[in-house]
C-alpha cells in the first residue's frame, strides 16, 4: 500500500493524499509535479527511476488505511542529481 508521503522531497510543498501534482518513482520517492518535470527533469535523484502521477486513495479508504504524516526532508543534492541525469537522461526508464 501506498504511503502517500505528505509533501515534496526537493522543495517541501505540501501534498495531502488528494494532490493532483503529486509524482513518485516506483519506490515512493515523492516530488511536486513541477520539481519532478523541471528540476528533476523526469529523473528520480535517489534512485534514477522515473516519474508517475501518484493514485488518489478514496476518502473512505484513508480513514481505513491512512496517508503517511512522516516527512521526508526537503533536500536534493543538485551536484549528484545531475551526475544521474548525464547517466540516465537519454536512456529509457525501463533500462535505465
Amino acid at each position: 500500500m501506498l504511503e502517500l508521503r505528505p509533501s515534496c522531497e526537493r522543495c517541501g510543498k505540501p501534498l495531502p493524499p488528494h494532490a493532483p501534482d503529486a509524482m513518485i518513482c516506483s519506490y515512493e520517492c515523492t516530488f511536486c509535479e513541477v520539481c519532478a518535470s523541471s528540476a528533476l527533469c523526469n529523473v528520480c535523484p535517489n534512485c534514477g527511476g522515473n516519474f508517475q502521477h501518484r493514485p488518489t486513495r478514496p476518502r473512505a479508504m484513508l480513514a481505513k488505511h491512512p496517508a503517511s504524516q512522516e516527512r521526508h526532508a526537503a533536500h536534493v543534492d543538485e551536484a549528484a542529481h545531475a551526475a544521474y541525469l548525464e547517466r540516465y537522461r537519454a536512456i529509457p526508464p525501463s533500462e535505465r
